[in-house]
C-alpha cells in the first residue's frame, strides 16, 4: 500500500538524521517543510519533501491535504487512562480547600479508584478504556504508555494489566504497559506499608513477569507514599525480570525520587514539581528523561516544576498528560501542549520537542514515534485549516485536528 499526501501547507518536526530525544537549547529549534509531499508505504513514512521535487508516481491511495498542516503524532508517556468511573465529588471536595492528603486519607483518591477497579470486570475496564483511547487519538495522540496502579491487589493489578494487554491488540495506538503496584498504600498496611512492599514484590513482580504483562515498573517515591528504601526494593526485584523503571517523583516534596530514578537507570522520572540543584545536576549524568505533567499541577493547584530552568542547564524535558480520574481527568494532548507554553513559558517548537520526540523517549519508541522521518512509522495527523504551527498551542479551547493516520492507515 502505498500512499500520498501533498499539498502539505507545512509538514512540522521532519527529521533528516533522527535522534532519539532533543535536549537544552535544541528543544527550540524545529525543522519543517513548506508546500510539502509525505510518501507512505505500508506502515513506514518512505520519503518526504517540498512539492517541487514530487516525481511522477502511481500510489494506491493519494490525499490532498489542501493547504492543512501535518505533524507527528503526541506520544503521551504516562497515563492511568484504564479505570472505573469517576471522581468528581473529590473534585469539589478540592474546591472547598481539602487537600490531596486529607482526601486520601478520608479513603478518597487512589483507594476510592482502587475500590472501583476492584468490583468491575475485566470486559467493563476494558470497553471504557477503548473509549477513551478512540477520544485521545481524536486530538492526536498515536502512543500512549498505561500504567496499572488502581488495583492495590495482586489480582486486581493483573486484572489492569491483562486489559492494557487486550487494548494494546485491538487498538492501532502503540501502547506500552507499566506495572505501578506501589501506587499507593493500602488502608490496612498504614503503619506497616513495608508488609505491602512484600506483596510487590513477592507477589505482583513474579505474576506479571509470568504472564508477560509489562513494559515497565513505576514507584510512586513521594513524601507520604513510598520510601526510597522502599523503592530501591522495589526496583532492584523489577530488574530481576527485566522491567526498566519510570518513577513518580518529586510531585509533594523533594523525595529522593529524582536521585532513585537515575541510580536505577529510570525511563524517566515524572511530576518534577520539586526540583532543584542538586536534582538537575544528578539528571545531567543520566539518560533518564524528566517527565512533566502539566494537567495534574493545573488541576490540583500545583507549584510548577522549573522547566526553563532544566532546559537552560542542558536537560530535555517531555511534557504527558497524567490522564487519571483524580488529578488529571484529561487525555487531550493539545492540551498539554497549550499548558507548556502558558504556564511553563516553553516556546511552540520546545512544547512540540517536549510533546513528541521527547514524550516517546520517555516511553522508549522515539527510535520508531514522534518525528517525521524515513523509516518511522507512519503516525501523523492533518490538521484543519490553520496559519501556522504556533496557532496548536495558542487556540487552546478547540480540536486542530482533521484526520490521523496511524501504522499509515486513517483512522
Amino acid at each position: 500500500m502505498r500512499t500520498l499526501v501533498k499539498n502539505i501547507k507545512e509538514l512540522v518536526q521532519v527529521e533528516y538524521q533522527p535522534q532519539l530525544r532533543v535536549c537544552g537549547k535544541s528543544m527550540a529549534q524545529m525543522q519543517t517543510v513548506k508546500d510539502a509531499f509525505l510518501i507512505v508505504e505500508d506502515d513506514k513514512i518512505a520519503a518526504f519533501g517540498p512539492m517541487s521535487q514530487l516525481q511522477e508516481q502511481v500510489f494506491d491511495l493519494e490525499v490532498d491535504a489542501k493547504g492543512r498542516m501535518v505533524f507527528p503524532t503526541f506520544c503521551d508517556s504516562h497515563t492511568h487512562m484504564v479505570y472505573a468511573g469517576s471522581r468528581e465529588i473529590e473534585y469539589i471536595d478540592k474546591i472547598r480547600g481539602l487537600s490531596y492528603d486529607e482526601i486520601a486519607k478520608r479513603g478518597g483518591g487512589i483507594l476510592n479508584s482502587a475500590k472501583r477497579v476492584q468490583e468491575a470486570s475485566e470486559d467493563q475496564l476494558f470497553n471504557d478504556a477503548m473509549a477513551r483511547l478512540e477520544m485521545m487519538t481524536s486530538f492526536g495522540t498515536g502512543a500512549v504508555e498505561i500504567k496499572s496502579g488502581y488495583g492495590m491487589t495482586t489480582d486486581a493489578e493483573l486484572k489492569m494489566l491483562r486489559v492494557i494487554r487486550r487494548l494494546k491488540e485491538s487498538s492501532p495506538l502503540t501502547i506500552k504497559s507499566t506495572l505501578l503496584g506501589a501506587h499507593g498504600i493500602p488502608m490496612e498496611y498504614r503503619g506497616c506499608q513495608e508488609k505491602f512492599v512484600d506483596i510487590v514484590i513477592n507477589e505482583m513482580i513474579p505474576r506479571t513477569a509470568d504472564e508477560g504483562l509489562a513494559d515497565y515498573i513505576d514507584v510512586f517515591c513521594d513524601e507520604g507514599f513510598f520510601t526510597v528504601h522502599d523503592t530501591e526494593r522495589m526496583l532492584e526485584a523489577g530488574a530481576k525480570y527485566g522491567m526498566r523503571p519510570k518513577i513518580h517523583a518529586n510531585e509533594m516534596a523533594c523525595s529522593g525520587g529524582i536521585q532513585v530514578a537515575v541510580k536505577y537507570n529510570a525511563l524517566s522520572c515524572d511530576h518534577l514539581e520539586y526540583t532543584g540543584d542538586a536534582e538537575i545536576a544528578c539528571l545531567l549524568e543520566s539518560e533518564t528523561m524528566p517527565t512533566v505533567l502539566p494537567g495534574a499541577a493545573f488541576f490540583l493547584n500545583m507549584q510548577h516544576a522549573p522547566v526553563r530552568k532544566m532546559m537552560d542547564a542542558g536537560l530535555p524535558v517531555a511534557m504527558a498528560s497524567d490522564y487519571n480520574p483524580g488529578s488529571s481527568p484529561s487525555g487531550n494532548m493539545q492540551l498539554i501542549l497549550s499548558f507548556a507554553c502558558v504556564n511553563y513559558r516553553m516556546l511552540p517548537e520546545e512544547a512540540i520537542n517536549a510533546t513528541t520526540i521527547n514524550s516517546g523517549y520517555a516511553m522508549g519508541v522515539s527510535d520508531r514515534l514522534g518525528s517525521i522521518a524515513v523509516g518511522k512509522l507512519a503516525n501523523f495527523f492533518i490538521t484543519k485549516p490553520i496559519a501556522t504551527y504556533e496557532y496548536m498551542p495558542y487556540a487552546y479551547g478547540e480540536n486542530k485536528v482533521e484526520s490521523v493516520f496511524l501504522n499509515g492507515k486513517r483512522v
